[in-house]
């Protein structure tokens, strides 16, 4: 069963919450982390991207950027901009998006779940991006970023959420520059708190990882370390643990990840659908952006044009959990076969856009001539994304995007 435990956090003050947090490190560049942070002395950035403190050409996994880091995070705590609370609590953490909110409960996870398999995970990870995000772990001793958890909703566990969040106020309540809104609250009872540390133990038994597969291996890897590290290790020490936020699968949302393709691998247009036409049927939908609307069902956006794709009987298996994703007919029919397009994860003729962009995003790409072909597909469900979990299978690369993104620095976890 899942372990999920109360800890320390150290928070921002209510007075700089809002300018304190900021996006994950890993959905901009260091120029739009540096403008995102541009007259914002507190922001968070500044310990998460610190290379924007440095000279414009620095090497953002250089030891002057992780040292760059840990001085910020010391000052951020000596000038009280981050303070810790004095008992272990849990928090609920919730997002607002389009008028629908979604609540979890941040707590920490354990090492030994994600090392035996009871935290369950759909995506490989790089070994380059989590050796940055360990040593960043590292160096400052603290999960500063939150990762993003779901777990099958436990109808005990929503009714003391649903309580909290109507009788109490939020400690943070603010709306972020991307017009999502942060609504934030400490769970102070001791009582609670033990009893959602009980109905996590009791009712969960497995978390699965949503978003954030990179910032988990490297916690959970900074544990393992810290342990062979320690001669007397007992198992009780705070790094046997990583933060997280616990969201029931019922509240999420996939929505679409999408593709663009820079040619046609010599093909011409017609010669292109000809092809096409062997795995799909087609109709022309003209200039108006047409969405998927159903499973096996894409857009094609080619030569000002948008297309229905639907994908022909045989050229999928819904009795398989891969099989059946619309990513895989979509390399198996088109981005393998015909655009010779082997490996998504290294091709640099293939890009992947998230769905929050919308789908005008796909057509202005091909528009401005940096991509000739984009397809648009209908989301992943969580029940695939669990099922895929629960068999071990891994989806294919960029097959899921969670919105709205986890909001770092409204709670960091220190190591010890």
């Amino acid at each position: 069963m899942a372990v999920v435990k109360p800890f320390r956090g150290l928070r921002p003050p209510r007075s700089i919450a809002s300018e304190l947090s900021c996006l994950p490190y890993d959905v901009m560049n260091t120029e739009e982390a540096r403008m995102m942070a541009s007259g914002n002395e507190c922001s968070l950035l500044h310990i998460t991207r610190a290379e924007i403190d440095l000279p414009p050409d620095t090497d953002t996994h250089s030891e002057e950027v992780y040292k760059k880091s840990i001085e910020n995070f010391i000052a951020w705590q000596k000038k009280k901009w981050l303070i810790r609370d004095e008992e272990p609590r849990f928090y609920i953490y919730a997002q607002t998006m389009e008028g629908r909110t979604q609540y979890g409960i941040v707590g920490c996870a354990s090492v030994d779940d994600y090392l035996n398999g009871n935290i369950r995970k759909h995506e490989l990870t790089r070994p380059d991006k989590e050796q940055d995000r360990m040593v960043h772990i590292r160096v400052n001793n603290a999960n500063i970023e939150p990762v993003f958890f779901t777990y099958p909703a436990v109808k005990e566990i929503d009714e003391i959420v649903n309580k909290i969040t109507r009788q109490q106020k939020p400690e943070y309540d603010f709306i972020a520059d991307d017009g999502f809104g942060h609504h934030f609250w400490v769970i102070r009872n001791p009582e609670t708190n033990r009893l959602i540390e009980q109905l996590f133990a009791e009712k969960v038994p497995f978390t699965y990882v949503a978003d954030g597969h990179h910032r988990t291996a490297a916690a959970a890897l900074v544990g393992k370390e810290k342990r062979e590290n320690n001669p007397g290790h007992t198992g009780s020490e705070e790094y046997n643990y990583f933060m997280a936020v616990h969201f029931p699968g019922n509240q999420l949302r996939i929505i679409d990840y999408n593709r663009t393709v820079k040619d046609l691998n010599g093909l011409s247009e017609e010669e292109f659908i000809s092809k096409l036409n062997q795995g799909f049927k087609i109709t022309e939908k003209g200039i108006k952006i047409y969405k998927p609307n159903r499973l096996h069902n894409f857009s094609m956006y080619l030569a000002g044009k948008w297309y229905s794709l639907t994908a022909r009987e045989g050229t999928y298996d819904d009795n398989d959990p891969i099989g059946i994703l619309d990513v895989t007919i979509l390399a198996s029919q088109i981005l393998s076969p015909i655009l010779d397009i082997q490996d998504l994860r290294r091709s640099k003729r293939i890009d992947f856009v998230g769905g929050i962009r919308g789908l005008g995003e796909l057509k202005k790409r091909v528009d401005n001539g940096k991509m000739k072909v984009a397809f648009a597909l209908y989301p992943v469900s969580m029940q695939q994304l669990i099922t895929i979990a629960d068999s071990g299978n891994i989806m294919p690369p960029k097959t899921t995007w969670f919105e709205p993104k986890l909001r770092s620095g409204l709670v960091i976890h220190l190591l010890e």
